[in-house]
Order: structure tokens, then C-alpha cells, then sequence
């Protein structure tokens, strides 16, 4: 089956992959912004129509790249197909969660969920993949363990929007990984796999009249249908632009967004940040500053490795 092969790390980061990856953490940072604006909107109907507006949007993208053969050899893959399921039904998840926590002024958790993402990646991959931990990715992972426990601890149970978040997309990167084509057409049969629950949730929210799409003025039509340029246009850049990345480049420019969505939360939309917030954020930022150096060390012992090498077989 034909499929754009997924590049190991990078050895050297490019200025249009930078350009790309920032471009990308920049949309998603603003993203509260648009989603606020259809707060007043149920969140399953935002859903749905992020969904359906990111089918055109991926598919002219696969179309100018000449990949529409790839989807073709997709559908004719069992495993394929069950993959996308998996993949698809937790981007849902994560999105139904984001767009939800966003409207219901819990922006501030959403940042929390991001910032916690990687150093639940790096759990994931220990227990499932069996890869080993350093000290530094240990204490790392022991702290926003802790920070989610105060948080708990503050609200009489679990903070759930942020937990969620971590969870859904962290599996989601994780079983990605084995979706056997490029993140371009991996998309594309994500959103067309949703599509059909989508349409129909959509028809009878518009039947019953609790729907948006035209029944409650120009500006919510145009705000729906621009879901799917905020959804499809920020992953399919990022995609491209991993491609051009170091690993560990990726895995620092990752914080951009949830910084941005935590000052949006706190000056912008004003949530009420009070000391068990602040003192979890504290412990995530201190675990963050552990992980990326760690991520750090590790980029250097490889240069150093690789600098050697040439040494070592002219000897």
C-alpha cells in the first residue's frame, strides 16, 4: 500500500519546518477565541460541524498533493479503517471536551490539560511500549501527578476536563502512530469516518429546531462552517512541519499553545485563578522546565555521539 513514509527524528530543524510548527502552535493558541465565540452553541453541534467542514478542506489538501491513491489503498484495509475508528472516535472525545470547557469558562483547565499532555506521553510510552525513563522524566511525570492530585484535592474530585484532555489526546498520538499512511490522509479518513454520525446529528438538531445552521442568523452559519478552518488548516500545517523538526524541538514548541490559551483564560476571559491553581500550575511548569531538559541532554549526548563518530572509524 502506498503511504508518505513517516521520517525518523530529524537531525537538523529546518526554518520552513519552524515556520510551519509555530504557525500551527499559534492557530491553536487563539483557538478559544473562536470557540468563545460559539460558546452559545452545544458543543456536540460545534463538533459535528468541525467534522464536516474539514472533509472539503482535507480533501482539495490530498488532491494537490496527489495522494487520493493512498485513501483509496486505505479503504481497501481492514486494519486501516479500524485504526481511523479508534483514532477518530478519540479526536472526537478530545474535541467534545475542549470546545465544552472553553463555553463553560474552564479554559484554564484546558491549559493544564495540554501542558500535562507530554509528560503523559512519556508515561504512556514506559508502560505500554516499555521504554525506559530517565531520573529527570521520572520526577518530571511524579510532579504533574501531584499537581493533578492538589487539584483534586481543591475540588472534591478529579479535575476532569484536564485529565480528559491528556488522556484522549495522548492515546490519540499514541494510536496515530500505527495508522498505516501519512498524517494528511490519516486526517482526511478521520473526519470521513465521523462524517455520517455528524450529518445525522446535525439533521436532527435542525428538525427538531435546536439548531443553529441558518435557523439563528448569517453570523452563526459563517462561525459553523469556519470550524473547519480552525480544525483542518492548524493540524495539516503542523503535520507538515513536524516532518521538518527534531523530536525534541517539537516537544519544546508544544508549550506554546497551552501558554497561550492559560493567558487568554486568565486576561482575557477573566476565569478565577486562586492559589490551588496557581500552586498546581507551579508544580506543572517546574516538571515542564525538568522534562524539555531532559529532552535537551538527550539532543546533546546525541550530537556528541554522532560528532564522534567519524573519529572513531577512521582510528
Amino acid at each position: 500500500m502506498a503511504t508518505e513514509k513517516a521520517p525518523a527524528a530529524y537531525d537538523e530543524d529546518t526554518p520552513r519546518g519552524f515556520a510551519f510548527a509555530l504557525t500551527a502552535y499559534l492557530l491553536w493558541g487563539f483557538l478559544p477565541l473562536y470557540m468563545k465565540a460559539v460558546g452559545h452553541i452545544p458543543a456536540l453541534e460545534v463538533v459535528a460541524h468541525r467534522v464536516i467542514w474539514s472533509v472539503p478542506i482535507a480533501a482539495v489538501v490530498l488532491i494537490w498533493l496527489g495522494r487520493t491513491q493512498d485513501i483509496r489503498a486505505a479503504f481497501k484495509s481492514p486494519r486501516t479503517m479500524g485504526m481511523a475508528l479508534i483514532t477518530a472516535a478519540l479526536i472526537t472525545v478530545n474535541w467534545c471536551i475542549y470546545v465544552w470547557s472553553v463555553a463553560a469558562g474552564r479554559a484554564i483547565e484546558t491549559a493544564l490539560g495540554y501542558y500535562i499532555n507530554p509528560l503523559f506521553s512519556i508515561f504512556l510510552g514506559a508502560v505500554l511500549l516499555r521504554e525506559s525513563l530517565d531520573g529527570r522524566q521520572k520526577t518530571a511525570i511524579a510532579l504533574a501527578a501531584v499537581a493533578v492530585a492538589l487539584l483534586a484535592w481543591e475540588s472534591g474530585g478529579l479535575p476532569w476536563v484536564s485529565v480528559g484532555l491528556a488522556l484522549s489526546w495522548g492515546f490519540y498520538a499514541f494510536f496515530k502512530k500505527s495508522l498505516p499512511v501519512g498524517p494528511n490522509q490519516g486526517f482526511f479518513l478521520e473526519v470521513l469516518v465521523l462524517t455520517a454520525p455528524a450529518l445525522g446529528y446535525i439533521a436532527y438538531t435542525e428538525f427538531n429546531g435546536t439548531g443553529h445552521f441558518g435557523d439563528t442568523g448569517m453570523t452563526d452559519m459563517l462561525l459553523l462552517i469556519g470550524c473547519g478552518l480552525v480544525t483542518a488548516v492548524p493540524l495539516m500545517i503542523y503535520a507538515n512541519g513536524a516532518k521538518l523538526l527534531r523530536l525534541s524541538t517539537i516537544g519544546i514548541m508544544q508549550y506554546i499553545a497551552p501558554t497561550m490559551i492559560f493567558f487568554i483564560a486568565v486576561f482575557i476571559f477573566k476565569e478565577p485563578f486562586g492559589a490551588y491553581k496557581l500552586a498546581a500550575f507551579v508544580l506543572i511548569w517546574i516538571a515542564l522546565a525538568i522534562y524539555t531538559s531532559s529532552l535537551l541532554r538527550s539532543r546533546k549526548a546525541r550530537q556528541v555521539a554522532a560528532a564522534s563518530a567519524p573519529a572513531a572509524i577512521t582510528d
